[in-house]
């Protein structure tokens, strides 16, 4: 590598074989605990578990280490009745025709169709924007490189962080997503990614079947 400024790596640590074999499977096993829901309780979640979530979003790994990415956690009730008021119109139209039938066919698995009431009843809403120019400073008005794998690997970071913190979640990308700029004030240089639900699950929460059939191994990975 060329010269650059640097400090020893610190904080890693390594386990005995044994003990990273248990620790992986037991990550497997709490992992798989997680589905997305679209029944939520109107239960408070505090706002320093979200922000602890939202620092760890934020040590994701990225493209020139710029970061790309700007989250916005709501949880105004104002802003969320906006949010849905537009999600639901711009839904509609989705499934009244505008994505096709061979995409509402295989939605049919899961039951969705153009009511969201749920980004008005969970106590957060996360919507998460990618940043064309920026980098370590505020000020930076550097281009962004791998802006989309980027932001992707935070978003799982945040999900992960939820989950763990004991909380459910559900991705959200109405289609399109361009209302969330005006809603949550961003500007130009940002585009809305995705939006996380987040909260508790409600008593009636469901989980598709279908969302519960998951790929084995040999079909999602190959050794060589």
């Amino acid at each position: 590598m060329k010269d650059h400024d640097c400090s020893p790596l610190t904080g890693y640590i390594e386990y005995p074989p044994a003990e990273m074999l248990e620790r992986s499977a037991q990550f497997y096993q709490e992992i798989k605990r997680r589905h997305s829901i679209r029944s939520f309780s109107n239960k408070a979640v505090d706002k320093a578990v979200i922000e602890n979530c939202l620092k760890a979003a934020g040590t994701a790994p990225s493209g020139a280490n710029h970061q790309p990415w700007h989250f916005v956690a709501v949880s105004s009730a104002d802003i969320k009745k906006q949010i849905r008021e537009q999600a639901e119109h711009h839904e509609r139209g989705f499934y009244e025709g505008r994505a096709g039938k061979e995409w509402l066919d295989a939605l049919k698995e899961l039951g969705t169709d153009a009511n969201k009431p749920y980004l008005e009843h969970a106590p957060w809403l996360i919507a998460i924007f990618s940043q064309k120019k920026g980098g370590i400073s505020e000020e930076d008005k550097n281009t962004n490189y791998y802006v989309h794998e980027s932001v992707g690997i935070a978003t799982g970071f945040l999900i992960n962080a939820l989950h763990n913190a004991g909380l459910a979640t559900l991705t959200h990308t109405p289609k399109p997503m361009s209302f969330l700029n005006k809603v949550c004030n961003r500007g130009d240089n940002e585009r809305a990614y995705m939006l996380l639900i987040a909260g508790y699950p409600a008593d009636d929460a469901t989980i598709p079947s279908h969302a519960q059939v998951k790929k084995p191994l040999n079909d999602i990975a190959t050794f060589l």
